[in-house]
C-alpha cells in the first residue's frame, strides 16, 4: 500500500520525532513518473535518491512540519 508521504500517516503517529524535520521516510511517490519507490534504509533530510523506475535523482528536503518534498537534480 503506497504511503502518502505529504500527510503524518496515522501508523507512524507513535514513533518518536515523526514530525518535524528529523522525520523518516521509508518510501516516496517518484514526481516524475508517479511510481511508488520502497526504500531499504529510512532516509530523511538532506538524502539523495533515484526512483527505481525511470532513473531522475531527487535531493531529499523535509520542512518543518514533517513533510517530504524532492527537488529534481
Amino acid at each position: 500500500m503506497p504511503v502518502d508521504n505529504y500527510e503524518d500517516d496515522s501508523d507512524n503517529k507513535d514513533d518518536a520525532g515523526s514530525a518535524g524535520p528529523n522525520r523518516k521516510f521509508s518510501d516516496f511517490d517518484c514526481p516524475g513518473c508517479s511510481a511508488n519507490n520502497p526504500v531499504g534504509d529510512s532516509f530523511g533530510d538532506g538524502d539523495e535518491l533515484t526512483c527505481h523506475y525511470c532513473g531522475s535523482n531527487f535531493a531529499v528536503k523535509v520542512t518543518d512540519e514533517g513533510r517530504l518534498k524532492l527537488k529534481e537534480m
